[in-house]
């Protein structure tokens, strides 16, 4: 098996940074192992290992633990932590009633004039929105939505950017019970259809543009055809982002929120669904993915409280768009009392250093990032902690791919050249948990190219193809006990089974998550990519069918193969393989066809780095494009072990892409 990305070991030198001894005992984790120890029998020494243990080998009492150390609020009692633990399926505090959206607005009671949320856009002024405020917003909202009609179960839909209208409207649409689901404005129509006519929304929230880059972005005309196409719409609600009138027959944004009504939080069962994410696989739809509010309640106020260590004094900023499951996680801040910073912009306008701005602007005390962007600084001579008073940064954290060990290293002594002492959290997990599998642990040692640990209530395992648990070798990621915040279902998948195929066909009742792993004898986590096709850019997850299905409409494309690969030094290539038609020749007008086609239906995001034209596109016997096979080939694995060639319909195609890797091995050599 072959493998990119960072050393599994650390180095000779021992660990990165360690956490002096004041961090270790003012984290929220230390407390609560210790409250643990003292009413739920957890261990009260052997640090985090030992609580982690725990936390897998008692799931049901962890988990009581964390719904009482967060002071969860059922408004009925649940019979049991865990009704039925089989994977899918797994049955969480049955009987139990609640409301996520009455959590996240909890301290408004306690700092009602202290921000909620810090809204900044590219001319990076701060916007603040008290807790008060946001309070008599949601409370407006979901009084306006039930006199609307949206009844509990309902989906309402957002074409939002990161603004402070989106999360009023998710925790209004929280309030009333109805089930939340958003993509971000540069989605083209086709993108947004694919996903939203899939759950069949009765309202849409949407602006009429948004700014990125220094530009407008008119949206308009979308806008109209995401209503053509969506009859199940009973509303539209207008948010004037570049001051345009209200289309006809849609509602005012500033109408819908101008009451002063106390909320009302519709109680729901546990397992009620709290929103719907969308995940790419590599052929069909995109997956819809369905959350619970009290599984994401109790997973997000663990990962937040515990992991990311976030109390009312902190700020949260972490760079997402309301498409990506950042989003969602960085709506929950909130659960925890803390100040939600939320950027609507491009990630390196004006220059490269803006993320670094808004964080000093901001106040932040943890920044989110990917690592593409860490590694974008670090090349472009940007010296964040000497340019900037990060002062308050106390936390560093990376998604979206593994973090190069030049990444670690950058970081670290950028800060503690201007005298800071940085926590580095390289972190990991997925849209289908809505969280981590292994990242930050404010207690713990951080060590070069390493996730700190599995999080707690997460048995996570490095399996071999036979089931069998791998320590210091690359394996799958498996987690072998429920999670609360796994999917209750997808949408429109009423036997279960496109569900089960994800996560549990390779080992029954195993998630299988789909990315390669090491698993260190010091505890810490490796991450190599991922071991299936999917295209992972940016933490973004795309399936290629979305792209052959835009590129392959194009007459002059006769099939398509687009693969992504993973780069040591902590890069993404993204190529995108053409067989043509018939007398059509791969000029700088087709390839700009191809280009702006992705561009137009589907993101940015999605535009392949390269456009390389092939003989033929190779397939398995029953006609399945050999995405796996080929990315395996250009990581430079032999033919014979990528794939077994009774298999193909022509094996003399794959050696085009064995020339292509050995090339490309020796252009970097």
């Amino acid at each position: 098996m072959t493998t990119t990305s960072a050393t599994a070991h650390s180095e000779p030198s021992g660990p990165l940074w360690q956490p002096d001894r004041d961090r270790i005992a003012s984290a929220a984790v230390t407390r609560f192992q210790a409250w643990a120890a003292e009413r739920h029998g957890a261990p009260a020494d052997g640090g985090y290992p030992a609580l982690h243990r725990w936390s897998v080998d008692h799931l049901d009492t962890f988990w009581r633990a964390v719904a009482e150390w967060f002071d969860v609020r059922f408004s009925t009692p649940y019979e049991r932590v865990l009704g039925d633990r089989a994977m899918p399926g797994a049955q969480w505090f049955p009987g139990a009633a609640l409301n996520y959206a009455e959590h996240a607005l909890r301290a408004a009671g306690r700092r009602p004039d202290a921000p909620a949320l810090l809204h900044v856009d590219e001319t990076q002024e701060v916007r603040p929105v008290s807790w008060t405020e946001l309070r008599r917003q949601v409370g407006a909202l979901a009084d306006q939505l039930r006199a609307l009609g949206v009844r509990p179960g309902d989906r309402i839909s957002g074409y939002l950017p990161n603004i402070p209208e989106a999360v009023t409207a998710l925790l209004a649409t929280a309030a009333v019970g109805a089930v939340w689901t958003s993509c971000a404005p540069d989605f083209g129509a086709r993108s947004v259809l694919d996903r939203f006519q899939q759950v069949e929304p009765v309202v849409l929230f949407t602006v009429d543009g948004y700014r990125y880059g220094g530009k407008e972005h008119d949206r308009r005309d979308v806008v109209a055809e995401l209503r053509r196409e969506l009859p199940t719409l009973r509303a539209v609600v207008h948010i004037p982002l570049l001051g345009t009138q209200a289309p006809e027959g849609a509602l005012e944004w500033s109408d819908l929120t101008a009451g002063d009504t106390e909320p009302v939080y519709e109680q729901v069962p546990f397992d009620h669904p709290l929103w719907i994410l969308y995940s790419s696989g590599t052929t069909g739809l995109p997956k819809a993915i369905v959350q619970s509010q009290g599984g994401i309640l109790l997973e997000h106020f663990k990962q937040i409280g515990l992991h990311c260590d976030l109390g009312p004094e902190d700020r949260f900023f972490w760079y997402t768009s309301t498409g990506w499951m950042m989003w969602n996680f960085l709506v929950s801040g909130l659960l925890t009392g803390t100040t939600v910073v939320l950027y609507d912009g491009s990630p390196g306008h004006p220059d490269t250093g803006a993320q670094w701005r808004i964080a000093e602007r901001t106040g932040a005390t943890l920044f989110g990032t990917s690592a593409a962007y860490v590694m974008a600084c670090r090349k472009a001579g940007v010296h964040p902690a000497r340019d900037h008073d990060l002062s308050r940064v106390a936390c560093v954290a990376t998604t979206g791919s593994p973090l190069p060990p030049d990444g670690f290293r950058w970081l670290h002594d950028e800060f503690a050249d201007a005298g800071h002492d940085l926590w580095i959290a390289s972190v990991s997990g997925g849209t289908d948990v809505c969280s981590c599998f292994a990242g930050a642990v404010p207690t713990l040692p951080v060590h070069i190219g390493e996730l700190q640990a599995a999080c707690l209530g997460t048995d996570l395992q490095a399996w071999d193809p036979h089931g069998k648990p791998l320590v210091g070798e690359v394996g799958e990621l498996v987690v072998t006990n429920p999670m609360p915040s796994m999917p209750i279902r997808f949408w429109n998948d009423p036997e279960g089974s496109r569900y089960r195929d994800s996560y549990f066909d390779t080992y029954p009742g195993v998630w299988r998550h789909g990315d390669w792993i090491t698993l260190t004898d010091h505890g810490s986590v490796v991450i190599h990519g991922r071991s299936d096709s999917t295209l992972n850019r940016q933490g973004v997850r795309m399936g290629s069918a979305d792209i052959y299905e835009a590129v392959e409409r194009l007459p002059e494309i006769k099939e398509s193969l687009v693969i992504g690969l993973e780069e040591p030094g902590g890069g993404y290539w993204m190529p995108l393989f053409v067989h043509l038609a018939e007398g059509a020749a791969l000029d700088e007008q087709l390839v700009d066809r191809i280009r702006q086609t992705i561009r137009t239906e589907l993101s940015p995001r999605h535009v392949p780095d390269e456009i390389i034209q092939v003989p033929a596109v190779p397939h398995t016997l029953t006609g399945k494009r050999l995405e796996v096979p080929v990315k395996r080939l250009l990581q430079g694995t032999a033919l014979d072990k990528a794939v077994n060639p009774g298999s193909v319909d022509d094996v003399s195609l794959l050696h085009f892409y064995e020339d292509l890797a050995r090339a490309r091995r020796s252009s970097e050599g």
